[in-house]
């Protein structure tokens, strides 16, 4: 994620050039609400694994209502006499699992599922809940409005951190990723765009199913639908699958994205290896919510015509988030001191020591300077996406650059896209691999500059 405002903050020192450890998951109840995260205790669920969401929804313009069926394929960890749901959509006509009729009931963000037979240990269950009316947004004074967001002619979704169940019942925790599936029925005037590859487009009475298929993981908080009138282009990357879509108030705007996305994505898998997913792309809808999200394969930029830098921001999450993605959410500079970083290092292709200069001038900002409070590494709900995560986050990365040098540092970024390529990771395991692939103790580096408030003097 990047808000316009961190972006003009960074704009402003590009100017003036020329800008507790980690939480583990607690132990759940089996089936009980909640994985544990130090940040979202509620969101996730214990005792079972999904495997694939498979979402059926048809959308009505005219009122936004929808009729909706998600079909969730899980693995369970151990006897599931019941289990929980993340959910804070419309009303709910059935649940099932296995074919049969289901109790259930909803408490605030939980959706107990009561099965009439409990999945055994080790063994896949399907559930089926079907559900219709009107999805509500949230509405947070730091994280804006996200979730299910009502468009000019139709919808989208844009759910970091927890707004998936919204519109959508999931196990809504990073750590549990799952491939999906989306067929969304709208009038045949408007187009659904999605995540993943695109599917045969069905059109009948009036109306279009489109199918979209996200066959690789995906964190529940990634997921993205957005329904409207679009201009959309299709081109490569490589080997790459390219698609764009923009909504006609950014008609001029469509060619710049898709042009800058090839690019940009070309230069990504130089530095940072093999490109993680079947295609990429990008989506300029028009509710001005003035950030951008790396919703899978094809970011969202709500509102707002991205430069150059947005465009590198939104692109490396699909390394550094998306596939590549932080057990917990303490672990958040994982994401946003990475992507930071990658928009520094695409400065250096046209302009020598370029994140030297920026580090440097960051760092002469006086210590009550927000890029400083609070440490990346324990940012608290709060100010997750603060300015320290991002620009703290990413001078993190360039004082690990300069104590190991260029050859072991773009070493380290390669093998921590590849080894845990489609997984899950934190913060213990990074230093792990920096301090093996650079056979340097790194320790106190990683203390002064993820942990230690105040402004790092000596590291």
């Amino acid at each position: 994620m990047q808000r316009a405002t961190t972006a003009v903050a960074a704009a402003a020192t590009l100017l003036a050039l020329d800008p507790a450890a980690a939480g583990a998951l607690r132990v759940q109840a089996p089936g009980g609400p909640g994985a544990g995260d130090p940040y979202f205790p509620s969101a996730g669920n214990g005792g079972y694994d999904v495997l694939h969401y498979d979402v059926a929804l048809t959308f009505r313009p005219v009122d936004g209502h929808i009729d909706a069926t998600a079909t969730i394929k899980a693995r369970a960890d151990r006897k599931l006499p019941a289990f929980n749901l993340d959910y804070r959509g419309p009303k709910i006509a059935s649940v099932t699992v296995d074919g049969a009729r289901a109790r259930h009931r909803r408490s605030g963000q939980e959706l107990t599922v009561t099965p009439a037979s409990a999945p055994r240990r080790g063994k896949e269950f399907t559930t089926v809940v079907r559900y219709s009316g009107v999805p509500r947004s949230l509405h947070d004074g730091e994280l804006g409005t996200y979730g299910w967001i009502r468009t000019a002619d139709g919808a989208l979704t844009l759910s970091e951190p927890d707004g998936t169940p919204t519109w959508l019942p999931v196990n809504d925790h990073p750590s549990d990723k799952a491939t999906y599936e989306f067929r969304v029925t709208a009038p045949d005037r408007l187009q659904v765009v999605a995540n993943g590859e695109p599917g045969p487009v069905t059109r009948q009475n009036g109306s279009a199913t489109y199918v979209w298929r996200e066959r690789l993981p995906m964190a529940s908080y990634l997921a993205m639908v957005a329904i409207g009138r679009f201009q959309t282009r299709h081109g490569k990357a490589g080997p790459i699958p390219v698609i764009t879509a923009v909504d006609p108030r950014f008609a001029k705007s469509a060619a710049p994205l898709h042009q800058t996305t090839v690019k940009v994505l070309n230069w990504q898998r130089k530095i940072f290896g093999p490109y993680p997913f079947m295609t990429a792309g990008g989506v300029i809808d028009d509710p001005r919510l003035d950030y951008a999200l790396e919703t899978q394969e094809r970011p969202v930029y709500a509102g707002l015509v991205p430069d150059a830098d947005f465009i590198v921001h939104e692109l490396a999450h699909q390394w550094f988030g998306n596939s590549v993605t932080p057990r917990t959410w303490p672990d958040i500079w994982l994401n946003e001191g990475f992507a930071t970083y990658a928009e520094w290092l695409w400065r250096e292709r046209t302009r020598k020591n370029a994140a030297k200069r920026l580090f440097r001038s960051y760092h002469r900002q006086p210590a009550r300077s927000a890029i400083f409070a609070p440490p990346p590494g324990r940012p608290g709900r709060k100010h997750m996406f603060g300015f320290s995560v991002y620009i703290r986050g990413a001078m993190t990365l360039h004082a690990l650059r300069e104590r190991v040098g260029d050859r072991a540092f773009f070493a380290i970024l390669r093998g921590w896209a590849a080894e845990h390529r489609h997984g899950n990771a934190d913060t213990r395991q990074f230093i792990a691999l920096a301090e093996r692939v650079s056979g340097k103790d790194l320790d106190r580096l990683f203390q002064v500059w993820l942990y230690t408030k105040g402004k790092p003097r000596s590291w």
